[in-house]
């Protein structure tokens, strides 16, 4: 039996998974469900529920989100997560190093951009001998 593998078109590494979900989960609190439909409206609803909620349970292990039993409701008992103090500095750091690269790629493109390619006579100065 073929084993199902998520979309890799829409699959963001796991990093970029948790980064994602801190910036959707700052000043506001949701349910699971919640963040996967915003996933999906960003354009990453490439990750099926049990890779969601893994994901979300290995952020409260390591302190980034808390989260709390809501039954408010009158159906079943619902999971809302929250930011953590650690997930908005670790969110914080990601912006950060996001912006470094940002920077960076910027810097490269300009330079690509601007880079003359050696096999176009027409971009030689006037009178410069391409053989010489």
């Amino acid at each position: 039996m073929a084993e199902e593998k998520e979309p890799s078109s829409t699959k963001m590494p796991s990093d970029m998974l948790r980064a994602h979900l801190l910036a959707l989960l700052k000043n506001w609190s949701g349910y699971g469900y919640e963040l996967a439909n915003k996933l999906e409206e960003a354009g990453y609803g490439g990750y099926n529920s049990g890779t969601l909620y893994r994901t979300l349970r290995q952020m409260e292990k390591t302190g980034l989100v808390s989260s709390l039993w809501d039954t408010s409701s009158d159906g079943p008992a619902r999971r809302i997560y929250s930011l953590t103090k650690t997930g908005s500095l670790f969110l914080n750091n990601w912006l950060t190093l996001l912006d470094m690269h940002k920077s960076a790629l910027n810097s490269f493109i300009k330079i690509a951009e601007n880079v003359v390619d050696p096999c176009d006579k027409s971009s030689r100065g006037k009178g410069e001998d391409v053989d010489s």
